[in-house]
């Protein structure tokens, strides 16, 4: 009788340790290093001078914009919350984080395979499809006429985002919260709900950073198990 309830005490401290640290926030980037992460920039191929667009700066996380390419996670994840802040420090420009990213250069051989959660100024919170697709609500509304939509090249990819105004005056940081629970995808920026999306083709994979032409600083990618 004593041995039984001992274990049973036992599993349930295991159980009661397992749930906390499933609720423990995880740091994506050290603040001094790219460890846990890989680049992946055509133009680096084959050209000796191009230069890696991610930098660490000042304890943060910066793409530098060019050339063109992708910071993608060496882990692959499902089931989280991820937590962004970010901000364009000069000129309004372009990024965004991709998840449930797979195949590389799936896109235009640039994209990996992903849903992306846009950070392009005046535009946070669309998705745009990567070769997987996503659905919400009033999806012509958002997404153009039916007969559009894809996820390849020349299709309709995007889907606009629910407000505006939810993105603070450039040069500010943002805080954007990205979660990912089976096959749904929420974006929140600022504390606005401005996208939510179900039936997603995909419900794992890596996280991907965008250096699409514009510097963008990145001070903190906090991840959260759910």
């Amino acid at each position: 009788m004593k041995k039984s309830i001992l274990l049973t005490i036992a599993v349930a401290l295991a159980f009661s340790k397992n749930v906390r640290s499933q609720n423990i926030p995880i740091s994506l980037f050290n603040g001094r290093d790219l460890s846990g992460w890989h680049t992946d920039v055509p133009e680096m191929d084959n050209n000796p001078a191009a230069k890696n667009p991610f930098i660490v700066r000042d304890g943060m996380l910066v793409s530098l914009g060019k050339p063109n390419g992708h910071l993608i996670t060496d882990s692959v994840f499902q089931n989280y919350r991820l937590q962004v802040e970010y901000r364009f420090p000069g000129k309004p420009g372009n990024c965004g984080v991709l998840v449930h990213a797979s195949t590389p250069r799936a896109l235009y051989k640039m994209f990996p395979k992903s849903i992306e959660a846009q950070l392009m100024h005046e535009n946070a919170g669309d998705f745009w499809c990567i070769q997987e697709d996503i659905t919400v609500p009033d999806m012509e509304k958002r997404r153009g006429p039916k007969n559009e939509w894809g996820v390849s090249e020349g299709k309709q990819r995007r889907i606009i985002n629910l407000t505006d105004n939810s993105e603070k005056p450039l040069g500010q940081w943002n805080t954007v919260i990205i979660e990912c629970k089976g096959n749904t995808i929420k974006i929140w920026v600022n504390n606005d709900l401005v996208n939510e999306g179900y039936n997603c083709t995909a419900s794992k994979g890596q996280i991907a950073l965008q250096a699409e032409g514009s510097e963008v600083e990145f001070r903190k990618l906090e991840l959260t198990r759910l």
